[in-house]
């Protein structure tokens, strides 16, 4: 078996977690700590990532400590539109609206924790 599980440190990771369940629909699976000093296994559909608290401590630093993001996470789902719209509504700024753009349905969101995400879907099956 091959996967990659990303883990996403934020400054309120409980904050977090009950975002990313209200804006993108995800579940949790697994979660250890108490209050904002967690780390969350969460899972959309068959794909799963991390949220942990950020510690400079440990030089785990969130988008927010270094006034940006080092990354982007692409969320595959089938309807982008939706999901987009689903997570302004509970938050998300949106950086780019849901369109076709390089074989693929999508638009970008920053969530309120400053991680970048694309939601898209592919515009035709992968070769």
């Amino acid at each position: 078996m091959t996967g990659i599980q990303p883990e996403l440190w934020v400054e309120r990771a409980d904050d977090a977690v009950a975002f990313y369940e209200s804006a993108l629909g995800a579940t949790v699976r697994h979660r250890v700590g108490s209050g904002q000093d967690i780390v969350a296994q969460l899972v959309i559909g068959d794909a799963a990532f991390w949220v942990a608290a950020a510690s400079a401590a440990m030089g785990r630093f969130s988008p927010q400590a270094i006034g940006g993001a080092t990354g982007r996470t692409l969320l595959v789902v089938d309807d982008p539109d939706a999901a987009v719209a689903r997570a302004v509504g509970a938050g998300a700024t949106q950086l780019a609206a849901v369109a076709a753009e390089h074989g693929w349905r999508l638009g970008r969101i920053r969530d309120p924790f400053g991680h970048e995400w694309e939601i898209g879907r592919p515009l035709r099956p992968p070769i």
